[in-house]
């Protein structure tokens, strides 16, 4: 449902900040932690991983523990 109501009245992501890269020993955001580099959204703050070789924002969505357990049992496994 919130899902529905964010598509119909929610930020289309349009205008984004310039990439920026962190550095190590820095605390890394869920965005930034996916490729060391994020854009904001400067709309409405929210932050994407962005590909630095591709120049692109990356769709991704994070791991619930639920995927998080299942993923890891695929490791174990051999998968």
């Amino acid at each position: 449902m919130a899902s529905l109501l964010d598509v119909l009245f929610g930020c289309t992501h349009k205008n984004y900040s310039f990439p920026i890269t962190k550095r190590s020993g820095q605390r890394r955001s869920v965005a930034a932690s996916v490729t060391g580099t994020y854009v904001a959204c400067l709309d409405c703050g929210k932050e994407f991983p962005y590909d630095w070789q591709e120049m692109r924002v990356i769709e991704y969505k994070p791991l619930t523990s639920n995927g998080l357990a299942t993923k890891s049992a695929e490791i174990f496994a051999g998968k």
